[in-house]
C-alpha cells in the first residue's frame, strides 16, 4: 500500500485530506507539528508529501529545502497563497506541485495518483538502463542519463527531478516545438488538473542554470503561442 504524510497544522482540513485519500487506497499519516512533520518525512518511507505552507515557527519553505537536501519524494504544496510568487518559490525549491485552497478534494487525489506514478516511472526506468551512460549534449550542456547528471562547461548542474525530465524530453526532441499542455501531460504525467505556469517556471529555473544569458536563451526558445523547442 503506497503511504502519505500530510503536514498540516489545521488538522480539520488534514483530516478531510486523509479521509479521500485513503478511499483510494492509501495509507495516510497526518502531522500537524512542523517539526514533527519535517522529522516523519526524513524517517518515513512515503510515497508523496502534501505539504502546507503556513505551519508557524517552521514553514512549509524550510520544510521542503530540507527534505530535497536528502531525498526526491514527490511533494505537493496546498496553500491559502494563490499568488504566482509563492508558486514559483515553491516550485523553485523542488517541489513537484502547488495547490491553492479552496480545492477540490477529487482533485487533490487525482494529482496523488498521478504524482506517484509519474516517481515510480523515473525510478524504474533508471533501475532499468545499462550502467553505460546515454550521453546527449548540445552547446556547452551534457545529459548524461542514466546518471542523471547535467554538466555546463564540464561543472555538474544541481537539478530536480521535474527539470530534469523536462530538460531531457526536450533534448531527446530536440527542434520540435511542444505546446504547454504536451510538456505538462508528458512530464506530470496527467493533463486535466495542470497548472500550466507550472511548466513556465520550470523553463525559466532550467535556463538560469544552463543559460550563458537566461534573458536571451540560445538552447530553449519561446515560440509565442505555440510552446517552446529545445534548438539543438
Amino acid at each position: 500500500m503506497k503511504r502519505v504524510l500530510i503536514i498540516e497544522d489545521q488538522r480539520d482540513i488534514a483530516e478531510l485530506e486523509r479521509d479521500y485519500i485513503e478511499m483510494h487506497g492509501f495509507e495516510v499519516t497526518i502531522e500537524t507539528e512542523p517539526f514533527k512533520g519535517l522529522d516523519a518525512a526524513l524517517k518515513g518511507d512515503f510515497d508523496l508529501i502534501i505539504l502546507d505552507i503556513m505551519l508557524g515557527e517552521l514553514d512549509g519553505y524550510q520544510i521542503c529545502r530540507v527534505i530535497r537536501q536528502q531525498k526526491m519524494t514527490p511533494i505537493i504544496f496546498v496553500s491559502a497563497r494563490s499568488e504566482d510568487f509563492d508558486k514559483i518559490k515553491g516550485l523553485g525549491l523542488g517541489a513537484d506541485d502547488y495547490l491553492t485552497k479552496p480545492f477540490s478534494p477529487t482533485e487533490l487525489v487525482a494529482r496523488v495518483k498521478a504524482h506517484i506514478s509519474r516517481y515510480e516511472s523515473i525510478v524504474q526506468s533508471v533501475q532499468n538502463r545499462n550502467i553505460e551512460a546515454e550521453v546527449i549534449q548540445f552547446g556547452h550542456i551534457k545529459i548524461e542519463k542514466a546518471a542523471r547528471r547535467v554538466t555546463k562547461i564540464n561543472e555538474v548542474v544541481n537539478m530536480t527531478t521535474r527539470e530534469f525530465e523536462l530538460l531531457l524530453f526536450l533534448a531527446e526532441n530536440p527542434n520540435i516545438v511542444f505546446s504547454k499542455e504536451k510538456l505538462f501531460e508528458a512530464i506530470w504525467g496527467f493533463s486535466n488538473y495542470g497548472d500550466l505556469n507550472t511548466v513556465a517556471v520550470h523553463i525559466k529555473r532550467i535556463r538560469e542554470k544552463l543559460e550563458i544569458d537566461p534573458s536571451n536563451p540560445a538552447y530553449i526558445e519561446t515560440l509565442w503561442g505555440s510552446g517552446y523547442r529545445l534548438n539543438s
